[in-house]
């Protein structure tokens, strides 16, 4: 059987507000007793009433001066940091409960409007008896849910894309290869332009080691050809 939750109001009657102060400071003291067990922390607890002449204090009134000392030494901005009273802790739960209410209320006008609109599509028709209100927040929310179809389309339609696109093959390298076509050439004009300059150095080294020797043999026309005047050396690459 659950409890039924009580109603946070100042009890009228006299002998049921006493016998709810009893019960509810044991039980109160009772948790600041288990609080400062298990996490090892300083608490103390003051409890003015007008039933008892004198204040009641847990642990004891040492202990209680021992704590309200240690909190007295401390800086007032960190005094105040988290200190709350009755005031400002109904603030608080009213301002949590407000929103709370806020967005229970949207959650509810949501689900309205939903069941709303199932409901025309099952007919066909708009009923003539709704409202302008009615049927703006019905229009916001079929604009929602046609957002939401898009966004969600345009997903598929990447993810199915993106897997049916085989992967670009790499980029073929021509660096390299024309890097060696160019060493080829370079190495065949150097090797033609060799030979060219053995081939026509070789009849001169022959006509000098004749000539060493005392050999008679008709000397060529170092100076270029009898009939050539021009006084420059043959060039094997121009003629």
């Amino acid at each position: 059987m659950t409890r039924k939750k009580v109603k946070l109001a100042f009890i009228v009657n006299d002998s049921a507000r006493k016998a709810t102060f009893k019960k509810r400071k044991k039980g109160l003291l009772k948790k600041v007793d288990e609080l400062s067990t298990l996490c090892g922390i300083d608490a103390c607890a003051i409890i003015y009433s007008p039933y008892d002449p004198q204040p009641e204090v847990w642990p004891s009134p040492l202990g209680v001066q021992q704590v309200l000392s240690k909190f007295r030494r401390m800086p007032e901005m960190e005094q105040s940091k988290k200190m709350v009273n009755q005031e400002s802790f109904l603030r608080q739960r009213i301002a949590k409960s407000t929103e709370q209410l806020k967005k229970q209320t949207k959650e509810n006008r949501e689900k309205e409007m939903t069941q709303l609109m199932f409901q025309y599509l099952g007919e066909g028709n708009i009923m003539h008896n709704v409202n302008m209100l009615d049927l703006n927040d019905l229009a916001y929310l079929i604009d929602q849910y046609l957002k939401d179809i898009n966004r969600r389309i345009e997903l598929l339609t990447r993810e199915s894309q993106s897997q049916s696109q085989p992967p670009m093959p790499p980029p073929p390298v021509v660096k390299d290869e024309v890097a060696n076509v160019e060493e080829e050439g370079q190495g065949s004009h150097a090797q033609q332009g060799l030979n060219i300059n053995m081939d026509s150095m070789q009849p001169k080294e022959n006509w000098f080691v004749n000539l060493m020797s005392g050999a008679n043999v008709d000397q060529p026309h170092v100076f270029g050809d009898a009939n050539q005047q021009s006084g420059f050396w043959p060039n094997t690459f121009f003629h």
